[in-house]
């Protein structure tokens, strides 16, 4: 990668991504900031074998700012909006940095979504003025009940308040996010997208100072290309970790701080969704539509959290997806397969027969809600959106507790900045050395004492509750959300993470699928062509933990089956026996659809998800 300096412009090119034109976009370097080497910038036209450990551990250009954000998504952009606004209405400018791992903003976002538009009219009050992409209001509410053959249709009254739907509306997140990412280049918010966060950078006294991007130009055998480029340090007085569930930096600062401390493990479900393209006939635009039942439960007992939604968006367009608990217990339960079935009941093949399917992906999301968010902040940062986990899991919604506690931190972090007295690197071009890192304690007090601490309290115990079955999970939702509102003297406790749930294979009854019929379901190597994903040659960035080489081979698949290679919805995990009977894993990294389920899911949590070179992965359009 050839990093360039014009008139405080910073660009970058690249020959190493088969996903498009990677783009460092961005207005100007607010204040002047300046790129910085201990030496002249690298450049590197062939590499000999004998140079390769020097190339590979040159110094580290770096730029200094306020804030860097890390994530281009609702809650990161959000936060980068909120400083920019203050900045401009206060005349006190800071400089912000947002870096984002997909190659362009909104590639990596994936949601359902039916959308409350509360925190963007406080952050973009003329959004509707401005053509923002939010234009199917809801106007038809049905929550069904399936069996295996039938349906039935719970009248509106036996529904809480958080499903009524009444003023949102059905968008496409990813969308909407690329519409916030061109707003911000409007107002002069900085934005890196294809660059990867790969690296925490850390003070000396442990305080986070930001983080290094992933360096670039690698083969599969660890060895430079003669493309190979450093990753570029973006120091910060304040980094907020907007990566979106399961981040890998995020979670690196949890741990390092330990931020779970008296909090019950965070759960999660993985989220399966397709966007297809319906005749006129079957088209209902602006019907919301969520169900459970089967597939994922056949009696009332049944342990097996998750359910479905289906909503018609514009353009003869109807989003449809499942969610699975990844607390199931049955190692042979495949979620994208369950999904395929699902569509072939009669009350959702109706909507889609005689349809094209057009997009497919995948992610997972945080379900465990109040009693499982981290302490937000640290000396140095703060953690927001589905990095922390804010999602109302009986509203089936997050999108707008995410852009809040985005908007609240920026808020937070504006104040506590311009209150010290040095100056902004806005105006000095770098930070102070002799500022000392500070730690935004009022944010979580003030976030969680506002109406997205009192929503999630509402339901705070609801899917624990499900740990007992799918009769006590309703049952108490119903006590939570129609009668103590979350004042209930008790806490349903949790301690066990997802992949403690997994019971042996030799406890479990084998799950035979139907075959894929080309119409309603399909087989997922197809499905997996629609993401757009793509990785340049590089070393697989899902690795196996230290200590844990054993797991895959002795535990995963002699105890549990490989149920990776079943819960992956994109196969990125296979075994291979060999003639003793004896599996062997073999990961096809190229396929990851970056959902990071195999980081919560494995036998004892074997693979580390890390991030691969930017611009990789999916690229979502509709989603």
């Amino acid at each position: 990668m050839l990093v360039q300096i014009a008139r405080g412009v910073v660009r970058a090119s690249t020959a190493a991504s088969s996903a498009g034109v990677m783009r460092l976009g961005i207005g100007r370097l607010a204040g002047g900031v300046a790129l910085r080497s201990q030496l002249a910038p690298l450049s590197v036209s062939g590499v000999r074998l004998n140079d390769e450990e020097d190339v590979m551990n040159e110094p580290r250009e770096w730029m200094d700012y306020d804030v860097v954000i890390v994530g281009a998504g609702p809650a990161g952009l959000s936060a980068a909006i909120e400083l920019n606004k203050l900045g401009r209405e206060s005349g006190k400018e800071l400089s912000v940095c947002v870096v984002e791992k997909g190659a362009e903003v909104g590639a990596h976002i994936l949601s359902g979504n039916v959308f409350e538009s509360r925190v963007l009219s406080k952050i973009i009050p003329d959004w509707k003025e401005r053509g923002a992409p939010i234009e199917t209001p809801v106007n038809a509410d049905e929550f069904l009940f399936l069996t295996e053959n039938h349906s039935i249709r719970l009248p509106q009254f036996l529904l809480p308040k958080e499903l009524h739907n009444d003023g949102n509306c059905i968008i496409s997140l990813s969308k909407l996010v690329r519409w916030m990412g061109e707003y911000c280049e409007e107002v002069g918010i900085e934005i890196f997208p294809g660059f990867s966060a790969d690296e925490v950078l850390y003070g000396p006294n442990g305080e986070v100072k930001g983080i290094a991007t992933k360096d670039m130009g690698i083969n599969k055998d660890g060895t430079p290309k003669a493309t190979f480029a450093r990753g570029m340090e973006l120091r910060a007085r304040q980094t907020i970790f907007a990566e979106g569930c399961r981040g890998s930096c995020s979670e690196e600062v949890i741990e390092k701080f330990n931020l779970r401390d008296g909090k019950q493990p965070q759960t999660y479900g993985i989220g399966l969704k397709e966007v297809w393209r319906v005749t006129d006939e079957k088209f209902k635009p602006g019907l919301v539509q969520h169900s459970l039942g089967w597939p994922l439960q056949h009696s009332l007992m049944d342990k097996t959290y998750g359910g479905s939604f289906l909503y018609h968006m514009g353009e003869n367009l109807v989003h449809i997806g499942m969610v699975v608990g990844l607390d199931y217990q049955n190692p042979y339960l495949n979620p994208y397969e369950e999904f395929q079935r699902f569509k072939t009941h009669p009350a959702i093949a109706t909507h889609l027969r005689g349809g094209e399917r057009i997009a497919y992906g995948a992610r997972v999301l945080n379900e465990a809600g109040f009693h499982a968010i981290p302490k937000l902040t640290f000396p140095g940062g703060a953690i927001v959106g589905d990095s922390a986990g804010f999602l109302n899991s009986v509203k089936i919604k997050g999108t707008h507790t995410c852009m809040e506690s985005g908007r609240q931190c920026g808020d937070r972090v504006f104040e506590a900045l311009t209150n010290l007295p040095t100056s902004p690197v806005a105006e000095t071009g770098e930070i102070d050395p002799e500022e000392s890192a500070i730690e935004v304690k009022d944010f979580e007090k003030k976030l969680l004492n506002s109406w997205v601490g009192e929503e999630l309290k509402v339901v705070r115990n609801c899917h624990q509750a499900f740990h007992f079955g799918l009769l006590p999970g309703l049952l108490h939702s119903a006590l939570s959300t129609f009668i103590t509102r979350g004042r209930e003297p008790w806490t349903v406790d949790n301690q066990k993470k997802d992949a403690e749930y997994t019971r042996p294979a030799s406890e479990c009854q084998k799950i035979d699928y139907p075959k894929p019929d080309g119409e309603l379901s399909f087989d997922i190597l197809t499905s997996v062509a629609l993401t757009g994903t793509s990785h340049e040659d590089q070393p697989s960035h899902l690795k196996i933990k230290p200590g844990k080489e054993h797991v895959p081979s002795e535990v995963s698949f002699k105890t549990y089956a490989a149920p990776e290679s079943r819960f992956c919805p994109a196969r990125v995990y296979e075994y291979e026996t060999d003639d003793n009977g004896n599996g062997n894993l073999v990961i096809n990294a190229q396929n990851c659809i970056h959902c990071k389920c195999c980081s919560i899911k494995t036998p004892e949590e074997f693979i580390k998800w890390t991030v691969p070179e930017g611009a990789g992965g999916p690229n979502y359009e509709t989603m």
